[in-house]
């Protein structure tokens, strides 16, 4: 530990006085936010919580304790490492909140932190009814985040997760282990629906790889610590969503919905597809970019998806 660092566990000695450190810390070296936290102070938080094995609801009141010298150090340290490296906090906690639940993330996922986590809260209503929820597809899976956060959300339905990435299903596996719904949660290593049996899903719900190559190469040092697999979605960002509505009408129950987040190749999207009656949600807790279309509406266009390919 240089003296710096030293100074700072020699006088600072609560854990809010190192939720401030580090929040200034994080805003005197521009650190980019985007992965769960909106200011500082929360990503500070989330580190310095974890740290000390704390929740991040933590009362108010415990905010005065004293730490151990070896607490301290390694908050500073985690902090300090969260600047030098410029990666996302949760490929140094190894943990991602994700629609109230714990996910264990490393490098070879993207961080969760997609609006659908909202929609899963709410049960995806009102475009569905709950009670009649007996299949749900999560195409591009990553950590399972969405598939896990839907098994919570219908205990009684069935959840198949799709992922090509043979690492990214490691991670998967990990979670579905992790929240011990392996009875639920049936993981496809699979190139969107190739390999996937062909059965009626009530809900089909893609977070996929959306992000134009130009758009790509102008992200934050923080997104390319990530897996560009994760992001790249062809010139215009929309070649698996392209895909994913082309097939998506042999996979839906007849009163099924299809959800995908297109981010900010909604634009691209709409122009591509001027005729079609995509509907953008909204989000209380912010976030964009993802369309609700039902198996209605992906039957009626399927031909027009077909022919974009």
């Amino acid at each position: 530990m240089n003296s710096t660092s030293s100074d700072v566990t020699t006088t600072l000695t609560r854990i809010r006085d190192y939720i401030r450190w580090g929040a200034s810390q994080f805003a005197a070296n521009q650190i980019f936010l985007g992965h769960g936290t909106v200011t500082a102070l929360d990503e500070a938080a989330a580190i310095v919580l974890h740290t000390l094995h704390q929740p991040y609801h933590l009362a108010d009141s415990y905010l005065d304790a004293t730490l151990t010298m070896a607490e301290r150090e390694q908050v500073v340290d985690l902090i300090l490492k969260r600047i030098r490296e410029r990666k996302p906090s949760a490929y140094l906690t190894h943990e991602a909140i994700f629609a109230g639940l714990s996910f264990y993330v490393d490098e070879r996922v993207l961080v969760p932190r997609s609006p659908i986590a909202e929609l899963i809260e709410q049960r995806f209503g009102p475009w569905v009814d709950e009670e009649q929820i007996f299949n749900v597809l999560d195409l591009c899976t990553g950590s399972a985040c969405i598939a896990i956060a839907c098994a919570y959300a219908f205990p009684e339905a069935q959840i198949d997760a799709v992922e090509l990435s043979g690492d990214a299903c490691a991670v998967a596996r990990i979670n579905i282990d992790k929240h011990d719904v392996s009875d639920q949660v049936t993981l496809f290593q699979s190139d969107l629906f190739a390999d996937l049996p062909k059965k009626p899903y009530d809900i089909i719900v893609s977070n996929p790889p959306y992000v134009s190559v130009a758009e790509w190469e102008g992200l934050p040092h923080e997104y390319h610590a990530e897996p560009a697999m994760g992001f790249k979605g062809g010139e215009n960002g929309l070649d698996l969503v392209g895909r994913i509505l082309a097939d998506a009408n042999d996979y839906l129950a007849e009163h099924g919905i299809l959800i995908v987040e297109v981010g900010s190749s909604a634009e691209t999207l709409q122009q591509l597809f001027p005729q079609v009656p995509f509907y953008w949600l909204e989000f209380e807790r912010g976030g964009e970019g993802v369309f609700l279309l039902t198996a209605e509406q992906v039957k009626q266009y399927h031909s027009l998806f077909l022919n974009a390919l």
